[in-house]
């Protein structure tokens, strides 16, 4: 067996446990350091793993921590405004890297850092933890499989009121830039699609304890002619959606509707001639409940045997970064009131 990769984790926050559990289980990765501007913050994350301090890094410089540690990999679990300054410097030292989304907080920055692990012969990739749901994915083979036909709509609705306390609450954009980029993504990743514009509307409801725009509607025309409806809110209160939205998606044969999880539900058409079609329930497999805190884990793995073969991981930077367009196409709409073109090479 090869050496494990060696793992440097830049950003202790909360988020950290998601990535530490898998890292600190897997025989493939071996954790060598850990990084916080707050010392004690990371001090403390290595308390609660039991982590052995005299063998693991534990410090608030990155460039030290770079240096001491040489990693393979760095997880870059830090604030979206960090995550180009850690990217590049991981990059620069030889490390590969994956990092917490979105992949940055510009997409000048995205092209950055993408052509930096060109030059470097990183790789260079974002946790979308969500398309590691195996719900997600055995829809995705359903709608592949032609089930419903050709995709003519897909709906997404996401509505949780979600009571953060720190860096959120006074985030720009908070919605569309930290959690709308996984139904973005995912709506990419259901139907093989990109988006190729977008009309948005962004507005901050009575009593949001937000101090900006908590909630957004977005209409984005995709490749295929297809139209994808995006309805969100961090801040409603009861009947909370999934955390993966609830879907409705309509094809050129039927519908499908899924909330998220476990429920779904098709229909296909049998018959037609009538006022309304006729409709059969196909047989389709049993969704499996899984929980959300191992998906960090699924895509962890995915990534390091992706580079153990020397391959692409699924949800590499360059693939990604057409997600990340539809975020800052969505907020450019959203500040111009009008239509957006989504191209990564022209959006800022």
């Amino acid at each position: 067996m090869t050496s494990p990769f060696r793992v440097l984790l830049v950003g202790c926050g909360g988020i950290s446990s998601n990535w530490l559990r898998p890292t600190l289980a897997s025989k493939q990765l071996e954790l060598v350091g850990l990084v916080d501007l707050s010392t004690s913050t990371a001090e403390a994350r290595a308390a609660e793993f039991d982590i052995d301090t005299s063998k693991v890094h534990i410090g608030s410089d990155l460039q030290t921590a770079l240096g001491t540690t040489k990693p393979d990999i760095v997880f870059n679990c830090t604030i979206p405004a960090a995550h180009f300054e850690v990217t590049t410097a991981a990059l620069q030292a030889g490390a590969h890297v994956l990092s917490e989304k979105p992949l940055a907080d510009t997409m000048a920055e995205a092209h950055q850092m993408i052509a930096l692990a060109k030059e470097t012969g990183k790789t260079l990739a974002v946790m979308q933890n969500r398309r590691y749901n195996p719900s997600i994915r055995a829809v995705r083979k359903l709608l592949a499989g032609g089930l419903i036909g050709d995709i003519t709509t897909i709906n997404a609705d996401f509505y949780i009121g979600a009571h953060f306390g720190g860096f959120r609450d006074s985030m720009a954009h908070v919605l569309i830039k930290d959690m709308a980029i996984h139904t973005f993504d995912a709506a990419r990743y259901l139907i093989s699609t990109r988006a190729e514009a977008v009309y948005c509307h962004e507005w901050n409801p009575a009593g949001s304890w937000y101090e900006r725009d908590a909630s957004a509607q977005a209409i984005f025309e995709m490749t295929d002619s297809v139209v994808f409806n995006y309805r969100g809110s961090w801040s409603s209160e009861g009947q909370h959606t999934s955390w993966d939205s609830s879907w409705r998606i309509v094809g050129t044969k039927g519908s499908l509707t899924w909330d998220g999880v476990t429920g779904l539900s098709i229909d296909v058409v049998s018959g037609t001639g009538g006022f309304f079609s006729e409709f059969s329930k196909p047989d389709v497999p049993a969704l499996e409940e899984s929980d959300m805190t191992r998906w960090h884990g699924f895509a962890i793995d995915a990534f390091v045997d992706a580079l153990a073969a020397g391959n692409t991981p699924e949800t590499h930077a360059e693939d990604n970064i057409h997600s990340l367009a539809m975020v800052f196409a969505a907020i450019e709409s959203a500040q111009q009131q009008a239509r957006v073109l989504v191209d990564v090479e022209t959006l800022t």
